[in-house]
């Protein structure tokens, strides 16, 4: 008998929406960074996707999702969501403000809705590559399914 298909927040927030995708479940016991997780799925590293989650000088945290192999460009992040500066979500922090863990963090279903921006380079894509919400799960969508889902927007905040 086949294995269920066990849904994640972000599945389910996805159905609900009616926003398609493809889910892509993999083996992997531990955190593993998304060039791993790229390379063990095969996928183009440019259309693989990262999830960081910063806290603003004001104390409120953002969501930002990025290419795997950019790195976040705190002068601009900030600047687009308006904060004198971020800096990165200490570790310990990250699923009890998220309900997500390192490694399986997503943009949709946070425990509580943060701004969320997506580096425009998404934008060049039919689809990219997000977690989906757990270790050992992707998920396949248009970029413009997830900022729907995620209530994001797209700007330029990668270092170039």
């Amino acid at each position: 008998m086949a294995k269920k298909e066990i849904k994640t927040n972000a599945m389910r927030i996805l159905d609900r929406m009616k926003i398609p995708y493809k889910f892509q479940a993999y083996e992997c016991d531990e955190f593993t960074d998304g060039i791993e997780t790229a390379d063990k799925l095969n996928l183009p590293h440019e259309q693989v996707y990262k999830t960081i989650v910063t806290t603003g000088k004001s104390g409120q945290h953002y969501v930002f999702v990025l290419p795997i192999e950019k790195e976040i460009d705190f002068k601009k992040a900030a600047k687009t969501v308006g904060e004198k500066s971020l800096e990165m979500l200490h570790l310990k922090e990250l699923t009890p403000l998220t309900g997500y863990v390192r490694g399986g963090c997503t943009a949709i279903g946070m425990k509580k809705q943060f701004p969320v921006v997506i580096d425009e380079t998404a934008c060049a894509f039919e689809e990219i590559y997000v977690s989906a919400g757990r270790i050992g799960a992707q998920l396949t969508l248009a970029p413009e399914g997830l900022r729907k889902a995620a209530n994001a927007k797209f700007a330029d905040v990668i270092h170039t």
